[in-house]
């Protein structure tokens, strides 16, 4: 009660803010799954068939530089949507992330206090008490990570509907049709109840695509033979070192060392997924559009992390490279400039606080991330000025604005350092930690790390010769 007290008056001057506006923005939040940064057309995949992304590409702004933190545990969707919904960093959430505590104060939880009905759909990968804090409704909801193969996978996917009571003790039902359908099916029927109601909303769409098992519908398979997929720079048949965790469950979906033709046809898989996902938003915004609700809607598109298939000789997302850590982040609405990307090196934990400059609302004291309004209003305004990482306690990684990267791992007492110069590397295929002209970079970047380490509250000791052992 006293928690409920301190959000109603918490909210109450923003409350008095929004509602000046002749009519406050609604909110659409579509979250992909698994989907890294560069697997969009109009932001340079010229391989990928992505019109509806494309669509929120060029009615908004795209941060190129968007990053998950990492994760504590494999399961990085977790931690990433935890930060998504409270704007804290990795080591100031509950339970490695799995947890979201009342006292961490969500975006939609906020929102109610301002008068905004809340609805979720879809994956939510943390505890069950914090969705129905959060969502007042919702529909086609699953708890869990993946829709695995034996329960019915993304074809027939598991489902409950949404329980007041926040106890969710029924059984699960099947959906009989391809995940993202079912969840954009879900979308459309709440945009439709919504279309005459003059409450503001804010609905979460966390799509389960293109994670896998990546089974796209044959019309989205077959748009991609394997053939025509292009390599990526970075592809490798296996990664060159024990990086802590190459036997989870992500790196054996397919043998070592992989092949060429086997990292293609998965690739061309993933970009069906994709693709297929990409119909089913462009759906979503027909109804917008069609309802008169497009002109009133700020939407927000971004995904929890990204994927390696293949790149590195890996095929998850249990490391710090590029491919896993940057995410696609675009933020789309008329009143904001139109087709402009920004890099500005930034976290999907800064989603709160960006939403709420942009409904022109104050944000909740405890916050810990940073708007990025700032640099949507001005392009050439300063950034972070680095961007800092970890995996489990095996991994610690920085990147710097002016794109340099350094990768430390410890693993069963083996330290290995990866340097990179992402300005002429940017698929970060060579080590220049052995060049001794880096050597004043490499000291540089290793102070950087231990400061942000610091600033992040991750208070491992790298000093220890066995960091990488605290954590099985």
């Amino acid at each position: 009660m006293i928690r409920r007290i301190y959000l109603l008056l918490a909210g109450l001057y923003a409350c008095l803010s929004v509602f000046a506006q002749p009519k406050p923005l609604n909110v659409l939040v579509l979250y992909s799954d698994d989907q890294r940064y560069n697997t969009i057309h109009a932001l340079g995949n010229e391989e990928i068939f992505t019109p509806n992304l494309d669509r929120l590409v060029t009615s908004g702004v795209a941060f190129t530089r968007a990053h998950t933190m990492g994760g504590m545990h494999g399961a990085l969707c977790a931690p990433s949507r935890a930060m998504l919904h409270t704007a804290k960093y990795l080591h100031s959430l509950e339970r490695k992330g799995d947890f979201i505590p009342p006292t961490h104060i969500m975006m939609p939880e906020y929102l109610q206090t301002l008068g905004y009905k809340t609805y979720g759909i879809g994956k939510w990968h943390n505890d069950k008490a914090a969705f129905n804090r959060a969502y007042q409704d919702g529909g086609g909801i699953y708890f869990g990570g993946m829709h695995f193969p034996k329960d019915g996978g993304q074809e027939s996917p598991r489902y409950v509907e949404y329980d007041a009571t926040g106890k969710y003790d029924v059984p699960f039902q099947h959906a009989e049709k391809f995940s993202s359908e079912f969840y954009a099916d879900h979308a459309i029927s709440f945009l439709n109840r919504q279309k005459e109601a003059t409450q503001p909303f804010l609905c979460y769409v966390a799509f389960t695509s293109p994670h896998d098992p990546r089974t796209p519908p044959q019309k989205f398979r077959d748009m991609y033979p394997w053939q025509k997929v292009s390599l990526p720079p970075n592809f490798l048949p296996q990664h060159p070192f024990d990086n802590g965790d190459l036997k989870v469950r992500d790196e054996m979906l397919l043998p070592r060392p992989l092949t060429e033709e086997m990292a293609r046809k998965e690739l061309a898989l993933y970009y069906g997924m994709i693709s297929e996902l990409d119909f089913q938003i462009g759906r979503i915004l027909d109804v917008l559009e069609a309802n008169g609700q497009r002109e009133n809607t700020l939407i927000v598109f971004a995904g929890d992390n990204g994927l390696a298939v293949g790149s590195h000789g890996l095929l998850g997302k249990q490391n710090i490279y590029d491919h896993s850590m940057r995410v696609p982040m675009i933020f789309s609405h008329h009143s904001l400039p139109q087709n402009q990307q920004r890099n500005q090196l930034c976290y999907l934990a800064d989603i709160f606080p960006t939403v709420m400059d942009i409904l022109q609302v104050n944000a909740p004291e405890g916050l810990q991330s940073t708007s990025l309004f700032p640099y949507i209003q001005k392009p050439g305004a300063n950034g972070r000025k680095a961007i800092y990482y970890a995996y489990r306690d095996i991994q610690r990684g920085v990147r710097t604005d002016d794109n340099w990267k350094l990768i430390r791992y410890n693993v069963n007492e083996t330290e290995t350092t990866q340097l990179f110069n992402l300005n002429t590397d940017p698929f970060e295929t060579k080590n220049l930690i052995e060049n001794k002209q880096f050597e004043k970079k490499y000291r540089k970047l290793n102070q950087l790390l231990t400061k942000q380490m610091e600033q992040y509250h991750d208070f491992l000791n790298l000093t220890l010769p066995n960091w990488g052992k605290t954590q099985p």
